[in-house]
């Protein structure tokens, strides 16, 4: 049986798939202008996946990079650090990898 893909995530669940506290996801609300999560009729916070895929870059800047707030924010603005321009420069440097790799082997 094929499982119905979730439209909406509480605050709660968006917390555990990424692994910050609530209240964090709740002041990056304040600090990045993009981050607007629609609220429900009883006022609660509802994410979509769009809103998901924006934590997860928020985080990866913050937690994993190391960027400061402003520096996060400006490589939002810019554009960079996006995740499907991320997984091109990767399978760009493993293809790059492979390539000197084989002539390594070949030179060996």
């Amino acid at each position: 049986m094929k499982k119905t893909p979730k439209l909406y995530y509480s605050i709660g669940e968006v917390s555990k798939k990424i692994g910050a506290e609530a209240y964090v996801l709740r002041y990056w609300e304040s600090e990045f202008h993009q981050l607007r999560p629609r609220k429900n009729s009883s006022g609660r916070r509802i994410y979509t996946k769009d809103d998901l895929k924006l934590v997860r870059q928020i985080y990866d800047l913050l937690r994993v990079k190391k960027y400061t707030l402003e520096g996060a924010r400006q490589a939002l603005k810019d554009g960079r650090e996006r995740p499907a321009d991320q997984k091109a420069e990767r399978d760009e440097l493993l293809r790059l990898r492979l390539f000197l790799e084989n002539i390594s082997r070949q030179l060996a």
